[in-house]
């Protein structure tokens, strides 16, 4: 029988232990963790994305801090908040959300925000300590995608996984994740020539190109398990998943997958930057 690995059920089970963590640090330090959101002009997606992790907040008793910057603000100006909420000592987390517009010197930003703080799991130290195994807070989705794994005992090691995209916060850092996890890892990407061939190869399909159902149901072996980490306008993924959900070990669905392990992830690991300040 298909395993479907449902995002938004575990995600929900997930906010009762954050509420506890949320409950007892409150408890014992008097502390409330407050994730920081900077939304750099008014594009409608954005907008949604912040409200919902907002929201997410507040369901388990943390704050949220919500610093909205105008579309004309430079990538200086945008550099000074960051330094601002960095020196922060209330603030446990900082997010900023993603794309910025276009002025904006995205990487130099994600880059300024401090490591202790980086609960998004976006800057290049993270990112090179995470794929050395050392401390470091995983990037959201990937990291989302890991837990959703683990949590249906799903096999990754000595499996063949095929990651599709090669973005830094998505398709690069689940790459490294799998590996660390001692799964065999092929990246690919738009432009890869015979990738059909190499998809079909693969025990563990995971879509982040971006465009909507770019992977071909064809494509994927019976009984691989499909991870789907995009979703669309068109309310449809980077998979086109409908004729696999008979054939495959298991799938995330869309909506329902991903999308809330991203958001949980988020919120989990600002809980953990406060309790890491707190012990030390």
């Amino acid at each position: 029988m298909t395993i479907i690995l449902n995002g938004k059920e575990l995600a929900l089970k997930s906010e009762e232990d954050f509420s506890n963590r949320v409950s007892a640090i409150k408890k014992t330090s008097g502390i409330t963790p407050i994730l920081a959101t900077i939304l750099v002009g008014d594009d409608p997606a954005s907008e949604t994305y912040v409200k919902m992790k907002g929201n997410a907040c507040k369901r388990i008793g943390m704050e949220s801090l919500r610093v909205e910057l105008s579309k004309e603000t430079s990538t200086d100006e945008l550099l000074k908040k960051i330094s601002e909420l960095n020196a922060n000592e209330a603030v446990s987390g900082i997010l900023l959300q993603h794309p910025t517009p276009s002025q904006i010197n995205e990487r130099l930003c994600f880059d300024n925000i401090d490591l202790s703080k980086d609960v998004d799991g976006v800057t290049s130290l993270g990112f090179g300590k995470m794929s050395m195994q050392e401390n470091a807070f995983g990037s959201c989705t990937p990291f989302g995608i890991m837990r959703l794994l683990e949590h249906y005992e799903i096999p990754l090691s000595g499996k063949h996984a095929v990651v599709i995209g090669r973005s830094p916060i998505l398709g690069k850092p689940m790459a490294m994740m799998l590996l660390n996890s001692n799964a065999t890892v092929t990246i690919c990407h738009s432009k890869t020539q015979n990738l059909a061939s190499i998809i079909n190869s693969a025990d563990i399909v995971v879509g982040a190109v971006g465009i909507p159902k770019f992977i071909k149901a064809e494509w994927v072996k019976e009984n691989a398990v499909v991870v789907d980490a995009g979703y669309h306008p068109q309310k449809c993924g980077d998979i086109d998943l409908e004729p696999l959900i008979d054939r495959c070990y298991a799938y995330t669905p869309v909506p329902g997958g991903v999308g809330p392990m991203t958001i949980n992830t988020l919120i989990m690991q600002t809980i953990e930057s406060c309790e890491n300040k707190i012990k030390n």
